[in-house]
C-alpha cells in the first residue's frame, strides 16, 4: 500500500471505478435512492462516498486497471 495518505485517483480510473461500483451496488443504491429520507441534496454526498473507494488503490494498480483491454471486464 502507498504510504501517501492523500492518494489521488486518475480521472480515468475514478470513472471506471464509479461505473463498476454502481453496477455492483445497483440494488443497494436503488434502496438508498428510494428511501423516504433521501433528498436531492444527498446525491453529492453519495457520489463523494463512492469516489472515496477509488483512492484505496495504488497509482500502479490504477494504471494497470485502466490499461487492461476493456473486453476483460465482461468475461465472468
Amino acid at each position: 500500500m502507498s504510504s501517501n495518505p492523500t492518494n489521488k485517483s486518475s480521472p480515468e480510473f475514478t470513472s471506471y471505478y464509479l461505473q463498476r461500483a454502481t453496477q455492483e451496488f445497483s440494488e443497494d443504491l436503488d434502496k438508498v435512492r428510494n428511501a423516504e429520507d433521501f433528498k436531492a441534496d444527498s446525491i453529492p454526498f453519495l457520489v463523494h462516498a463512492l469516489q472515496q473507494g477509488a483512492g484505496l488503490f495504488s497509482p500502479e494498480d490504477q494504471k494497470r486497471v485502466v490499461a487492461e483491454p476493456k473486453g476483460k471486464e465482461g468475461d465472468e
